[in-house]
C-alpha cells in the first residue's frame, strides 16, 4: 500500500478534521449510473470488505478514493455514428449537417453508454494533521485536483493549495546537482533531466548515470537548468523530485521497510497498519526536508 507518487497540497494548521468520518459516509462511492460516464466517491483503504473509511494513526487519516469509468472508446463511437450517418443520407438522399451529426452522437452515447464495461480506480490519500499537508498518491495534477475537491465535498470546505515554494524549485536542484551541500539526510540519486531555460531549447535526460561525472557537469556549465532530480533520504526514500514539487518513482528502501518484514501480525488489517504508520512518519521528515529547503508557504490565513 505505499505510495509511489505525491502530489502535495497545504491547508491550515487549525482546520478541524472530526466531521471527516459523517462525511466520507455521505460520500461513498457509488456504483455508476446506465447514463454515466463515471463516478466517485471514498472506499475503506483497507479493501472491499471493509467499512471504514478513514484509517488514523499518530498524525496521519488515510483515506482511499474510488472510481468507476466507463470504457467507451471515441473510435468505437465513432464508427458507430458514422455508420448511422451514412445509413440516413442513403435513405433521406441528403447530407446531415453538424446539428444532426452532434444529435446522433449524443444518441449513441446514449445506446451504448448501459453496455459499456466499467473500470475501476483507487487512489490514496494521506493527511497529516500535524504539519498540516495533503499527499496524494499520483503524479496526475489533474488526478490530485479530483481527489481534493471530492474530500472537500465531503467535509464541506477544505482550504487546501498546491505548494508555493518562495525560492524557485529549479535553482534549488540545479545548486544540489552542481555540488552545493544538500539538506542533512539527502543525497543524490542517479537520475536527471536537464533543460535549456530557453523556449523550445534542449533537454537532456539521463539515468542510471553517475551525476558527478564531468558529462553533466558540461551541460550545467553551457547554461542548463536541472528540471528533476533523484534523490535518496536517509537511506530510507529514494524518489525523483521535479520542479513543480510533484514526488516520482517514490520507493520505500530497506532502511525504512526491514522492521517490519520480519515482524508478525494477526491479520492483513495489522499489516496495512503497521505499514501506514511508517509510511506517515516517513512522509513527514520527507515533507519537512522539502518545507525547509524550498521554503514552503503556509497555508493558514
Amino acid at each position: 500500500m505505499f505510495f509511489r507518487n505525491l502530489t502535495l497540497f497545504r491547508f491550515p494548521s487549525a482546520f478541524d478534521f472530526s466531521a471527516l468520518d459523517e462525511g466520507l459516509d455521505a460520500c461513498r462511492l457509488k456504483p455508476v449510473g446506465p447514463q454515466e460516464l463515471f463516478s466517485r466517491g471514498f472506499v475503506s483503504p483497507f479493501g472491499r470488505d471493509e467499512e471504514a473509511l478513514s484509517h488514523g494513526s499518530g498524525d496521519g487519516l488515510w483515506l482511499t478514493l474510488g472510481g468507476e469509468d466507463k470504457i467507451l472508446p471515441a473510435a468505437v463511437v465513432n464508427d458507430v455514428v458514422a455508420a448511422k450517418a451514412a445509413e440516413i443520407e442513403q435513405r433521406e438522399g441528403r447530407r446531415l449537417g453538424g446539428r444532426a451529426r452532434k444529435r446522433l452522437r449524443d444518441e449513441t452515447l446514449t445506446d451504448l453508454l448501459p453496455r459499456a464495461f466499467s473500470k475501476p480506480s483507487r487512489t490514496g490519500l494521506h493527511v497529516d494533521t500535524g504539519a498540516a499537508f495533503l499527499a496524494v498518491d499520483t503524479s496526475s495534477r489533474k488526478t490530485a485536483e479530483t481527489a481534493v475537491s471530492e474530500l472537500r465535498r465531503a467535509l464541506g470546505s477544505f482550504p487546501a493549495v498546491p505548494l508555493n515554494a518562495e525560492v524557485s524549485p529549479r535553482t534549488v536542484l540545479t545548486g544540489w546537482l552542481a555540488g552545493e551541500a544538500l539538506p542533512d539526510g539527502l543525497s543524490l540519486g542517479d537520475e536527471c533531466e536537464l533543460r535549456d531555460p530557453v523556449d523550445r531549447g534542449a533537454v537532456v535526460k539521463c539515468q542510471r548515470q553517475e551525476l558527478s561525472a564531468d558529462e553533466i557537469g558540461k551541460h550545467l556549465e553551457a547554461g542548463k537548468l536541472c528540471a528533476r532530480l533523484a534523490l535518496n533520504l536517509d537511506d530510507h526514500l529514494s524518489f525523483v523530485l521535479g520542479e513543480d514539487l510533484v514526488v516520482r518513482k517514490l520507493k520505500f528502501l530497506d532502511g525504512a521497510v526491514d522492521g517490519i518484514e520480519d515482524s508478525e501480525r494477526d491479520s492483513l488489517r495489522a499489516e496495512l497498519d503497521t505499514r501506514y504508520t511508517l509510511m506517515a512518519a516517513e512522509l513527514k521528515r520527507l515533507f519537512a526536508v522539502l518545507e525547509t529547503s524550498f521554503r514552503l508557504s503556509r497555508a493558514d490565513a
